[in-house]
């Protein structure tokens, strides 16, 4: 059988389709895979690293203002749709899927769309508790709608044919062991480490608070941090750390313009500081990793907060606004916790508690099921 998936612009659209693709090869050796993204994003580098073929159309974003050049913006993005469409089709003759599914992106809806006029079963997976624009657009379309979340259901025109199945997560963050990972790494066994992982695209203002974070925690380098950039900004924040704290590394500070080992960094660190998108909370809460969450504010219908105060209610994670913490009140809180191992245990376990381990699973048996339909 073969599979189409579209996916695309950050990490958290791109590692959920990575997941399921995993899974359905195990269940399915003998599968075939395409995967379809956009032009010049991030999917393009992350999914062959991964040993996939992917496939670009050309697809631009909504600018929700109103501003002339906004204007000029989403006109070009319609005519983008139409092009991509006919791309997308181009592609799914070719290929011959037996079932198309997306994972969220602008791209999911030429692809996902396209599929559908031309027979393919169709299937879309929303991480997030509020449904994207995207994901509301081909809702009357798709063959299946899955969600993460209980709570999204009631955010659909038809909530009876939308399937709560929990967010998919690759098995390598499922089988991930602490000293496994911190050997790997080549990190002391007893020695605190600090995750800072702020979206695979980075977070200027992010950056700048980490950047004095680590300045500071050099003074008392109790503990190491691994800290992602961004490819963005990772020049401009090693240039500054340089300028401020030369020789920051020798104290365990490592700043990287990107995490590609992603799930041994994880499963080697004591706490994650992190931003709240839905794909990096299955991720901590499979992993039943303490977290310290900053939403991002730059997120439509705030849902990152949304999904954040679900995590800090149960007692797994802290929860800061952007806006109402410093470096100094943040490495504060992060030193108190870790002089408080106790506390991480029991936040870790809270956060195990929420985790769906068979949320990957689950979405590719369904994935399967319509793909032999269509294959018989």
């Amino acid at each position: 059988m073969r599979f189409l998936f579209t996916c695309g612009g950050t990490a958290g659209h791109i590692n959920p389709a990575l997941a399921v693709a995993g899974a359905i090869k195990a269940a399915a050796p003998e599968s075939e895979f395409l995967f379809i993204g956009a032009e010049g994003r991030m999917e393009t580098d992350l999914i062959p690293r991964a040993g996939y073929e992917i496939r670009t159309v050309r697809i631009t974003n909504i600018h929700r203002g109103f501003s002339v050049e906004d204007i000029k913006h989403n006109l070009a993005t319609l005519r983008n749709v139409v092009t991509s469409t006919g791309e997308a089709k181009r592609i799914i003759r070719e290929f011959r899927p037996d079932a198309a599914v997306g994972t969220g992106g602008y791209v999911c809806y030429p692809v996902l769309r396209a599929a559908h006029e031309l027979g393919i079963p169709t299937a879309v997976h929303e991480s997030n508790a509020v449904p994207g624009l995207t994901t509301k657009m081909l809702e009357g379309s798709m063959d299946a709608i899955m969600v993460g979340f209980e709570e999204s259901r009631a955010n659909y025109k038809h909530p009876e044919r939308v399937v709560v199945t929990g967010t998919p997560v690759r098995a390598e963050f499922l089988n991930a062991d602490k000293l496994a990972a911190r050997r790997e790494l080549g990190l002391p066994e007893d020695r605190p480490l600090v995750a800072s992982v702020w979206g695979s695209l980075g977070a200027g203002h992010m950056n700048e608070i980490m950047t004095d974070f680590i300045v500071r925690a050099c003074a008392n380098p109790f503990f190491g941090v691994i800290h992602s950039a961004g490819k963005a900004g990772y020049e401009k924040m090693a240039a500054k750390l340089e300028e401020e704290k030369p020789g920051y590394a020798e104290h365990g500070m490592d700043v990287r313009a990107y995490i590609y080992d992603m799930p041994t960094v994880m499963a080697a660190a004591d706490l994650v500081l992190c931003r709240a998108g839905a794909s990096t909370l299955a991720e901590l809460t499979a992993m039943g990793k303490p977290a310290v969450l900053v939403p991002s504010p730059n997120v439509t219908n705030n849902h990152q907060e949304k999904n954040a105060r679900v995590l800090e209610a149960a007692g797994g994670a802290k929860v800061l606004l952007e806006s109402e913490f410093t470096a100094d009140s943040l490495l504060g809180l992060v030193s108190e916790l870790l002089h408080h191992p106790g506390q991480l245990e029991n936040m870790s376990g809270k956060m195990r508690s929420l985790g769906v381990p068979d949320a990957t699973g689950r979405i590719a048996g369904m994935i399967l099921g319509l793909a032999e339909k269509h294959a018989k």
